[in-house]
């Protein structure tokens, strides 16, 4: 099956996400060579933040930066550029290296230069650089955004041609107060790992607490925000919305709206951080998590015959993690200026039939289109521990080829350089052809990530797919979790299973959401720039 998809692929990424593409040239660079450009902060280049770095020419020179930039006009994030430099000439730039990848690459041609080669979307840029291919090309044009003014990157029919690299290391900031059993590795950044953690810890902490002792403390009884089943007016759900209503406001969103649709005769109870768009403020790029939980009616195999223990009260796993990355990734965003109206969700009655993103979606105000989804539901059981970390794709048209090639392209073209994972990927591949989406569920696939369509639209992303939006979303290990919708959904037992041979369950776990949380931040970003259509 792959050898009969990617022929089809490569002109669709090409033509469709061009913006993700490094840009590449024709020419032959003979008098340049990487002592030709140097970077100020060369000893100090941080991986996975924002960062102003100086670069400088010795020669005449233009140079492409594989990596998302700030535009100085427009001040938005830009999946790379070209810039031509003078010998002698200085140049700041606000800069986001690959979080989870130590070397980074720009490419130097002759000054005015706008043809260059470009890596596969499915491997990184150290790995093109061992095998370097000049046969396909982007080019860069002028900025196509409202007071941009830095070159975009559009696909080319020339040749790429040879460039000089100039190959650098980068180190990752780390917390002081924690080890490498604690995750210290994914503990800092834009986003970053271990504030997921620590958002999850905090929602399912059940210590228990009065009044008197606990400023805060809820129906629950809990320090934390437990028992988020919806029904009827369920006091826990609705301390723990006016809570995290308050959190988003906090952030500094432009809105925050809590969302009250009627399903049946339950009531169905969203929290929304709304974002405007600069330029296409009709247009939503949706962030969302099901921050509810099974209800204790909920059926789970073994319920019908008296086994005791099912429906939940933590739902750390389902889904206070996925709730916890949309929190973490509203906080970062929210003071950073974007193209598209970005909308944070946290989704209610999801268990009881994705209600609440159902009626939001069907819902929306009049001239209002959602550009693209991504969806986070039971992520952090999953690589690096031993079971497959799963990036499904919708809507899906066949369950024999991808039907959403750009959005399959973009998944890998992040995975590879960003996040290094190209190794992990092309085992995910080799699984999913084998044994198609349920195996990567239910069973052990150690070092797999799995980039798929799914035939099945359990969550929330299915709410977007019937009005005809293209999704993204992540999760792990599902009908292989003994504690699905169970009381035992609990962080211990999320750091249980995620304990591997070399390395704890927290800082597997840390890892882990640091991986999925960056996934979906550069996606969004990259979304923001192109969105990718429903190619249905």
């Amino acid at each position: 099956m792959r050898q009969r998809l990617m022929p089809a692929f490569a002109m669709v990424f090409l033509m469709m996400l061009t913006p993700l593409s490094g840009c590449f040239g024709e020419n032959e660079v003979e008098s340049l060579d990487e002592d030709s450009l140097s970077i100020s902060e060369s000893d100090s280049l941080q991986a996975g933040m924002w960062q102003t770095i100086t670069l400088q020419a010795s020669d005449d020179l233009a140079v492409f930066i594989p990596y998302f930039i700030q535009d100085p006009g427009s001040m938005r994030a830009q999946n790379g550029t070209v810039l031509d430099m003078n010998s002698g000439e200085k140049m700041s730039v606000n800069i986001l290296f690959p979080p989870r990848n130590e070397e980074i690459v720009f490419f130097l041609g002759d000054i005015g230069r706008t043809d260059w080669p470009i890596r596969e979307p499915d491997q990184s840029w150290m790995a093109w650089l061992n095998n370097p291919s000049t046969g396909s090309a982007v080019q860069a044009v002028e900025n196509q955004d409202t007071g941009g003014m830095w070159p975009w990157i559009v696909p080319s029919n020339s040749t790429g041609g040879e460039v000089t690299p100039l190959i650098m290391e980068t180190s990752r900031p780390f917390r002081a107060d924690l080890t490498e059993d604690d995750g210290v590795g994914a503990s800092d950044g834009w986003v970053n790992g271990r504030d997921v953690y620590e958002w999850v810890d905090f929602i399912t902490d059940d210590t228990p607490c009065t009044e008197q002792a606990f400023v805060g403390c809820g129906p629950d009884l809990a320090r934390g925000y437990l028992d988020r089943w919806v029904g009827n007016a369920n006091p826990s759900y609705e301390h723990a919305v006016t809570y995290f209503e308050g959190v988003m406001k906090g952030y500094g969103l432009d809105r925050v709206e809590v969302h009250r649709f009627q399903s049946n005769t339950a009531w169905s109870v969203n929290i929304c951080g709304y974002k405007e768009g600069s330029v296409y403020p009709d247009e939503w790029l949706i962030f969302g998590a099901h921050f509810d939980i099974a209800p204790p009616v909920a059926y789970t195999p073994g319920a019908e015959i008296g086994i005791p223990g099912y429906g939940t009260r933590h739902g750390a796993y389902d889904n206070a993690a996925g709730s916890s990355m949309v929190l973490s990734t509203a906080s970062v965003l929210a003071e950073f200026d974007a193209r598209r109206t970005m909308v944070f969700c946290l989704w209610s009655s999801e268990e009881e039939g994705l209600w609440g993103s159902r009626s939001f979606a069907n819902d929306l105000p009049d001239g209002v289109t959602v550009s693209n989804y991504l969806n986070l539901d039971m992520a952090g059981v999953n690589y690096p521990g031993d079971y497959a970390l799963s990036v499904y794709l919708g809507p899906d048209g066949t369950e024999e080829a991808i039907d959403q090639a750009g959005m399959f392209h973009l998944a890998e073209w992040i995975g590879a350089d960003a996040l290094d994972l190209g190794y992990e990927m092309e085992r995910g591949r080799e699984a999913w052809l084998e044994g198609g989406e349920s195996p990567l569920w239910g069973d052990i696939y150690e070092d797999t990530v799995a980039i798929y369509e799914s035939p099945t639209a359990r969550s929330d992303h299915d709410s977007f797919q019937n009005i005809g939006v293209a999704t993204l979303g992540w999760n792990g290990l599902v009908d292989g979790y003994p504690c699905y919708h169970r009381e035992c959904d609990t962080m211990e037992t999320m750091i249980d299973y995620m304990g591997t041979d070399n390395s704890t369950g927290i800082n597997n776990l840390v890892h882990s959401w640091d991986i999925v949380t960056w996934w979906a931040v550069y996606a969004f970003l990259h979304m923001d720039q192109t969105p990718v259509p429903n190619e249905l």
